[in-house]
């Protein structure tokens, strides 16, 4: 492992080095002094031939890695290396205590020597290369003063960390932990210029005062920068008298800055200034030739990696607003149903992923609940799980039942190629059975937590993930106690690189029963408080189980509903005979339920519409016949039959007799539809209800359901 690690390690030296003076390609070798060679251990940009002819060296050959070992310094040779195919070859000595240990070689497609600037940073990733080779303490020194070997040895793992860098923030760490302190300074800004303008995005030692009055300002009220990044030559003042002598006009910006000495050094990114970096000090100082050279060299390398970085914040930004926009915005609150969720995405990955989750209604105040995770991270995978979420919203629509959905979705993912997968949990919370039916396609079942606490994980097998699986997919059944909350999660929640999921598992089972039990979320008829104690439920969770989820690979998700139960009180049912004396008993019914509700108003639209529902059932359908009134949020009727015809609304003629009734129902209705079941169907609808004729959240009676009133689904 140690040697991999080292290989990486000398790979990334060879690759800095190589865009350090714009080569094609790049080695690194070391001297065995014991039989006079020169070993190849890392190379970028060349391809297997070519690192064979590089490979093994003789230390006396008439060859720049062999030159520069001999004389000790830079070796500029023009012509084509061993097998290179290049223009020229830059070779200089890798540094050790008892004279160079091997040789730093740059390969380039136009010949000419490297700049002093270049020639800096070449010396520095030398220096810190002989350091990680052991061929030198970092106190010591090859040539210079032990501050200049020091200085070497942290610009090498700065180019080692900025290579590194994903965000601009990584970057701005990186210069503030590998600048500062060799230099002795203690303030760094890092300011972009956009539209004429010089905005901050990343800065260390100083108040944020200050950093508020830089934020935005006009390049042009700006003069020491303007002057800066108009020549692209750093600047190195060494007193604040020197600035109010030069620049009058940065009076203000000079008073409140807290610091004395100021280098400014552009950041130079494919051919152009795109910004600056300041590296200041709280004390007078003057500045060397050395460490002018060195500080302009590194402000092109930091100029490089902010570039890269800020490209990466832009588009990683972008990704994760297609994420979110793919994402419930705010998930209903529903009569049945409160909910909160959390996405996580992984850590510091450069992709967004494809977790997700929903909370859709359904009808009779069913909830349908779904959470899912495309397998693998990036745009594609996002772009899946979209076409997943509108897919399972479109298919929970039809009202088909878990397994069945499951069915539809598989051929969906199937036909998206055989390397797209996806696990997902959808289930079904029918409030007045006080059940919810599921099926699992690769992924971890629910957590049920009762209201004292208890918190029980069914142990069922889930079938294969979507994409991979064969229906049909089983399904299965909790009993849902009232007040009951329904935990769903992705394996990125429970599983990491120091936890498998089993373990993960009883973590969250010991979060929610110490966390849940005796919470606000059971038992409340307030709305808002309810779903602010499942937001502060979610929180504990992710904190407890993630508490650095930063540093976590896999995208996590989260989803706790707060299921309410129909009390018994708001649900009536009757069984009607198959002859023309159902519509009249039913109409009777709904005078009798109605009136009983406080609901007189609604009378007579409740008995066109039962009488039409149950008339075509008596004309079109068979037995069982069944009539069921639910009173929640909206008054709902439902007549259910034993046939599985599909009621159609179609247009009659002006001499037509009938054909008219189905668009009667929809005229006085919300909303209306059908739902099937295995051994029949069911046709309902929904009327509004004032908030005062409304039934309370999941009812509050705590009354038995009848066996006999609902419909077995």
């Amino acid at each position: 492992m140690r040697a991999e690690k080292d290989g990486e390690t000398l790979a990334l030296v060879a690759r800095l080095a190589a865009t350090c003076l714009g080569g094609t390609g790049a080695l690194v070798h070391q001297h065995d002094r014991a039989v006079g060679r020169l070993r190849l251990v890392a190379a970028t940009g060349l391809s297997r031939e070519s690192e064979r002819e590089w490979a093994d060296l003789p230390d006396d050959q008439d060859a720049a890695p062999a030159q520069a070992l001999d004389r000790g310094r830079f070796v500029c040779v023009a012509g084509d290396g061993p097998g290179a195919g290049t223009a020229a070859c830059t070779s200089l000595p890798i540094p050790g205590a008892d004279g160079p240990i091997g040789v730093l070689t740059v390969l380039t497609a136009e010949p000419g020597e490297p700049d002093e600037v270049q020639r800096s940073l070449l010396q520095a990733l030398a220096g810190w290369t002989g350091v990680h080779l052991g061929g030198a303490p970092a106190s010591s020194t090859v040539s210079g003063p032990p501050a200049g070997a020091e200085r070497s040895v942290q610009m090498g793992e700065l180019t080692t960390a900025l290579a590194e860098a994903v965000t601009s923030r990584d970057v701005v760490a990186a210069v503030a932990a590998y600048v500062l302190p060799p230099f002795g300074a203690d303030g760094l800004v890092f300011q972009i210029l956009e539209g004429g303008r010089l905005n901050v995005v990343g800065a260390a030692g100083y108040p944020q005062e200050f950093i508020d009055l830089l934020d935005g300002m006009p390049l042009a009220a700006h003069a020491p920068v303007r002057d800066v990044l108009r020549t692209r030559t750093p600047r190195f003042i060494e007193a604040k008298a020197e600035i109010s002598r030069r620049y009058p006009t940065m009076r203000r910006v000079n008073e409140a800055s807290p610091k004395e000495a100021v280098a400014f050094l552009p950041m130079i990114a494919s051919g152009r200034a795109v910004g600056l970096c300041v590296v200041s000090f709280s004390r007078p100082r003057s500045f060397s030739n050395e460490e002018r050279t060195l500080l302009t060299a590194l402000s092109g390398l930091v100029g490089q990696s902010l570039e890269r970085a800020r490209l990466y914040d832009v588009e990683h930004a972008r990704a994760r607003e297609l994420q979110r926009g793919l994402l419930p915005r705010m998930l209903p609150r529903l009569p049945a149903a409160r909910a909160a969720a959390r996405y996580l995405p992984a850590g510091r990955g450069e992709e967004v992923g494809g977790d997700w989750y929903d909370l859709i209604a359904l009808s009779a105040d069913r909830v349908a609940m779904v959470i899912g995770d495309v397998m693998g991270h990036g745009i594609a995978e996002a772009a899946t799980m979209g076409r997943l979420r509108t897919a399972v919203r479109t298919l929970a629509d039809l009202e088909i039942p878990p397994d069945e959905l499951f069915s539809r979705l598989n051929d969906l993912v199937s036909e998206l190629g055989e390397d797209f997968y996806a696990t997902c949990l959808y289930a079904v919370f029918d409030p007045v059975a006080r059940t919810c039916t599921y099926s699992l396609a690769g992924h971890p079942p629910p957590v049920l937590v009762h209201p004292d606490g208890t918190v029980h994980s069914p142990d069922v097998a889930p079938d294969p993930p979507l994409g991979a699986a064969k229906p049909p997919f089983e399904t299965h059944q909790l009993e849902l106690p009232d007040e009951s909350l329904l935990v769903l999660y992705t394996d990125g929640l429970v599983e990491s690189a120091t936890r498998d999921a089993d373990q993960g598992l009883v973590q969250l089972r010991q979060l929610l029963s110490r966390t849940a039990a005796g919470t606000v979320c059971f038992g409340t008829a307030d709305e808002d408080a309810d779903v602010r104690c499942l937001e502060e439920l979610c929180d504990t969770v992710v904190s407890g189980l993630l508490p650095d989820h930063e540093t976590t690979t896999d995208d996590a998700g989260l989803l706790i509903v707060h299921a309410r139960c129909t009390a018994a009180r708001d649900v009536a049912s009757l069984d009607l005979p198959n002859d023309p004396r159902a519509a009249g008993q039913a109409r009777q019914y709904v005078r009798e339920r109605l009136g009983a509700w406080g609901l007189d108003d609604l009378v007579l639209t409740t008995e066109l519409l039962v009488s039409e529902l149950v008339g075509n059932v008596v004309r079109h359908a068979r037995d069982p016949v069944r009539l069921r009134l639910l009173r929640s949020r909206s008054l709902i009727c439902e007549v259910y039959d034993g046939s599985l015809t599909t009621p159609r609304i179609r247009h009659a003629g002006h001499t037509d007799e009938g054909g008219r009734g189905l668009q009667l129902v929809a005229a006085l209705s919300r909303r209306w539809g059908a739902r099937y079941l295995h051994d029949g169907k069911c046709i309902w609808t929904e009327q509004d209800l004032e908030p005062a004729q409304a039934a309370g959240p999941g009812g509050r009676e705590r009354e038995e359901v009848r066996s006999d009133d609902h419909p077995r689904e």
